[in-house]
């Protein structure tokens, strides 16, 4: 089936992207306000887009054409901490995501520990499996409903279960236990089942179809 999407409105457009396009990573961002107040929020249309420079983008959206506090606290501070949510977290992210008035804190709404950033004057979520300190890069206007932000990754905390060689690198992401972002309204999921499927190399294809091996490396 085809969808046109200049045959839809935006409701519509968004309830069918969201339910398409996943699982998403959810960026449970905090920043703070120009009197030093933290905001927390969640945001699923987020991911990492560059390794080398280290960059990441999420699209912050607005209310009554109003950019929402997370997006006029980058745009004011140029800084801010992309916490990545797991299971244990979860409905402590769910609680930020509550349409609070903005005199609120979110934080204390939902029983979370901030510890200091470390590049950042933004504060981290204690507890989050990965906390990264973001500089904002790039903020681009989209129709003047929402924001698009590209920001360098200055610096990551990460939970030590995750770790399992610090010199080399290796991470081990099942310690996280992290969650990520289905269809609406209310659905995710968490990372289970890993498998791991390895590229060949341009040698050991041409060798698969010389031995007639192709098909069977694609499972037909």
């Amino acid at each position: 089936m085809y969808f046109s999407m200049s045959d839809l409105d935006g409701p519509h457009r968004n309830k069918l992207l969201h339910s398409t396009v996943v699982p998403r990573p959810i960026a449970w961002i905090s920043s703070l306000d120009a009197t030093g107040s933290v905001n927390v929020a969640p945001f699923s249309f987020f991911n990492l887009m560059s390794g080398d420079p280290p960059l990441l983008a999420v699209c912050i959206g607005s209310r009554a054409g109003v950019l929402k506090d997370t997006g006029r606290n980058i745009a004011a501070r140029g800084e801010f901490v992309v916490n990545l949510v797991s299971m244990a977290q979860l409905k402590q992210m769910n609680v930020t995501a509550i349409d609070f008035d903005e005199d609120v804190d979110e934080a204390n709404e939902a029983g979370l520990e901030l510890l200091a950033g470390h590049a950042v004057s933004v504060p981290r979520i204690a507890g989050s499996p990965a906390s990264l300190e973001c500089r904002n890069r790039t903020l681009i206007d989209i129709d003047g409903r929402r924001t698009l932000v590209i920001a360098d990754i200055v610096g990551m905390h990460l939970i030590d279960a995750a770790v399992l060689d610090a010199k080399n690198l290796y991470v081990d992401p099942e310690p996280m236990d992290l969650v990520a972002r289905l269809h609406n309204p209310g659905w995710y999921c968490r990372i289970e089942n890993p498998f791991r499927l390895t590229t060949p190399t341009v040698e050991e294809w041409n060798a698969l179809k010389q031995t007639g091996e192709a098909q069977t490396f694609l499972g037909k």
